[in-house]
């Protein structure tokens, strides 16, 4: 009798350093792409500043952001099955935030 393999991939065993774990704030993202790469230039933009700066800049293959998209549907259902509707902001209120694309 053969024994019963675990099916799917092997777990992931991830190390996150001290200063990617106290995390970014963003509250802007510009979101590019070019046939081969998708590019996610996460930024704050503060109130009454001229000039935002862009923390974060993530390069994607198109199937990856696909994934990424999927897990984002995925968990922001569980989180609204959990604590409720998220309510977005109308365009005026949001005005210098959010997202875009170039």
């Amino acid at each position: 009798m053969e024994a019963k393999r675990p099916s799917g991939p092997p777990p992931l065993n991830m190390e996150i350093g001290e200063r990617e774990a106290e995390g970014i704030y963003s509250n802007f993202v510009v979101i590019s792409h070019s046939l081969s790469e998708f590019v996610l230039d996460f930024a704050r933009v503060l109130p009454g500043t001229p000039k935002s700066k862009v923390f974060a800049r993530i390069v994607m293959t198109p199937p990856n952001v696909r994934a990424l998209l999927n897990a984002l549907e995925t968990n922001v259902r569980k989180y609204e099955e959990q604590f409720g509707k998220i309510h977005t902001l109308d365009e005026n209120q949001a005005k210098g935030i959010g997202f875009t694309s170039s």
